[in-house]
C-alpha cells in the first residue's frame, strides 16, 4: 500500500465527512442552487419569446455570469467582516426574490437588471460554499468531501433544468418565477448554523458550527492527509492575489474555463437548438446531463483522494469535447442523449477534479483565495459561451456553432496533458 493510500484508509476509518455543518452547508447550497437552475434554461426563453432573439437569450446569461464574476472576488473580505451566515443568507436572497419581480413587470431591460441580481447571489453562495467545504472536510477526504459537496450543487440541476423549461411550457413564466423565490426562502433556516467565521480543524471533527470546542489536533493539524502549507513548494504568495499568480493553478483554471464555455452554450442554447424536434426531447436531454454530472463529480472526488486528482483531467476533457461535437447531429435523438452522457460525465468529473488540484496546490490560508479563482472560471467561462454562441449561431447556424465549440475544447487537451506531465514530475 503505498503512502497516499496508507492515509486516505486511516482517515477514512476515523473521520466523519458528513458532520452538523456539512449538512447544513449542503441544505442551503441545495435550496440556493435550485433557484438558480430552475431559471438558468428559462430566462433566456423568456427573452427570446420575448423578442430579444438569440442575442437576447445568451445576453440574459451573459448578464448573470458577469455580475457574479464581479462580485466573486469581494465575497472572502465580506466573509471576514460579517461571516458565513450573514453573507450566505443575502446570497440565497439575491438568487431568489428578485424572480418575483418578474412577475409584476415584463420588459427585457428589468430582465437583465434581474440576472444581475441572480448573478451577485450566485457569485457569493458558490464562492462561500466552496471555500467551507474544504475547510469542514475530515483529514485525508478533502476531495471526497468537495465531491459531496459537488453533489449539492448537482442535484439541484437533475430537477431544475428540465422541470423549469417543462413548467414554464405548461403553466406559463410566472409561477416558475415564484417557485425560484419560495425555494431559496426555504433555505434560509440551515444558513442559522454555518459556522459564523472561518471553521476551525475543532469544528470539521466535532461538529460544532462555531468552533467554540477549540482544536483538539491543533492549529497545524494536517487537512486532507497534507500539510498545513503543501502550496509552499510552488511560491504562492500569501497576499489577496497569491492563488492568481501560482502558476500551477493556471492550467486547472484554463480546463475549467473551457469546461464550463461548453455548458454556458449547452444550458442557454440546447432547449432553442431543440425547438421544432421530438416533444420533450430537451427537457429529457437536460435531466440526462444534469443526472450523469454530479454522479461523476463524486466519483472523481472518491478517486482522486486514492490516485491522485490530475490523473482523470485528460479523460474528463475528452469526453466534454466529444459530448458537445455529438451535438452537431441535433437532427438524431439518438446521439443528443449518447452526447449527453458524455457531456455530463466529463463536466461532473472537470469540476472536481480542477477544484481538488488547485487545493493540493495552495497552503490551506489560500482556500478562500482558489475558491474565488476557480468560481471566476467557472462564471466566467459559461458567460463567454452563452454571449459568444449567440452571437456565432446568427451567422453559423447550430450545428457549426457546436463544432466550433468542441474544437475549442480539444485544444485544452494539450495544458491538461502537460498538467499531467508536471504532476509525475513534482511526484519522482
Amino acid at each position: 500500500m503505498n503512502a497516499r493510500a496508507a492515509r486516505t484508509a486511516a482517515a477514512t476509518g476515523t473521520s466523519r465527512l458528513l458532520t452538523r455543518p456539512m449538512l447544513l452547508l449542503l441544505v442551503a447550497s441545495v435550496g440556493g442552487m435550485g433557484g438558480f437552475y430552475l431559471l438558468l434554461s428559462v430566462l433566456p426563453l423568456y427573452a427570446a419569446t420575448a423578442g430579444g432573439g438569440g442575442v437576447g437569450a445568451g445576453l440574459t446569461t451573459g448578464a448573470m455570469m458577469l455580475a457574479t464574476v464581479l462580485a466573486e472576488p469581494a465575497v472572502p473580505w465580506a466573509l471576514a467582516r460579517f461571516g458565513h451566515r450573514a453573507v450566505v443568507g443575502t446570497g440565497l436572497l439575491l438568487l431568489g426574490l428578485p424572480s418575483a419581480v418578474l412577475c409584476l413587470w415584463s420588459s427585457f431591460p428589468l430582465t437583465l437588471g434581474v440576472c444581475l441580481a441572480r448573478g451577485v447571489g450566485l457569485g457569493i453562495v458558490v464562492v462561500a460554499g466552496t471555500a467551507l467545504a474544504a475547510e469542514l472536510a475530515p483529514p485525508g477526504r478533502r476531495s471526497e468531501s468537495l465531491g459531496l459537496y459537488g453533489v449539492s450543487l448537482g442535484v439541484p440541476s437533475v430537477l431544475g433544468l428540465p422541470a423549469g423549461v417543462w413548467l414554464s411550457d405548461r403553466l406559463g413564466f410566472e409561477p416558475v418565477f415564484l417557485m425560484t423565490a419560495t425555494l431559496t426562502l426555504l433555505a434560509l433556516p440551515a444558513v442559522a448554523g454555518l459556522p459564523a467565521r472561518r471553521a476551525t480543524r475543532g469544528e470539521r471533527l466535532s461538529g460544532d458550527p462555531d468552533g467554540r470546542k477549540g482544536d483538539p489536533g491543533g492549529r497545524n493539524g494536517e487537512l486532507g492527509g497534507r500539510s498545513e502549507d503543501p502550496g509552499a513548494r510552488n511560491g504562492a504568495p500569501d497576499g489577496p492575489l497569491g492563488a492568481a499568480v501560482n502558476r500551477s493553478l493556471v492550467r486547472p483554471t484554463l480546463i475549467l474555463g473551457a469546461a464550463t464555455f461548453a455548458s454556458g452554450v449547452l444550458v442557454t442554447f440546447l432547449p432553442l437548438a431543440l425547438l421544432g424536434g421530438p416533444s420533450h426531447l430537451a427537457v429529457v436531454a437536460l435531466l440526462v446531463q444534469a443526472s450523469v454530472a454530479p454522479l461523476a463529480r463524486w466519483g472523481a472526488g472518491w478517486w482522486g483522494d486514492r490516485h491522485g486528482s490530475s490523473s482523470l483531467l485528460l479523460p474528463a476533457v475528452l469526453a466534454v469535447a466529444l459530448g458537445t461535437a455529438g451535438l452537431v447531429r441535433l437532427e438524431s435523438p439518438v446521439m443528443v442523449m449518447v452526447s449527453m452522457v458524455l457531456f455530463g460525465a466529463g463536466f461532473g468529473a472537470v469540476q472536481n477534479l480542477t477544484l481538488a488540484t488547485m487545493f493540493e496546490r495552495v497552503p490551506r490560508s489560500g482556500f478562500g483565495r482558489v475558491s474565488v479563482v476557480w468560481n471566476l472560471a467557472f462564471d466566467a467561462g459559461m458567460g463567454l459561451g452563452a454571449v459568444g454562441f449567440g452571437l456565432l449561431i446568427d451567422r453559423t447556424g447550430y450545428p457549426w456553432g457546436f463544432a466550433v465549440t468542441a474544437a475549442l475544447l480539444l485544444a485544452v487537451l494539450v495544458p491538461a496533458w502537460h498538467d499531467r506531465r508536471y504532476v509525475q514530475a513534482e511526484t519522482t
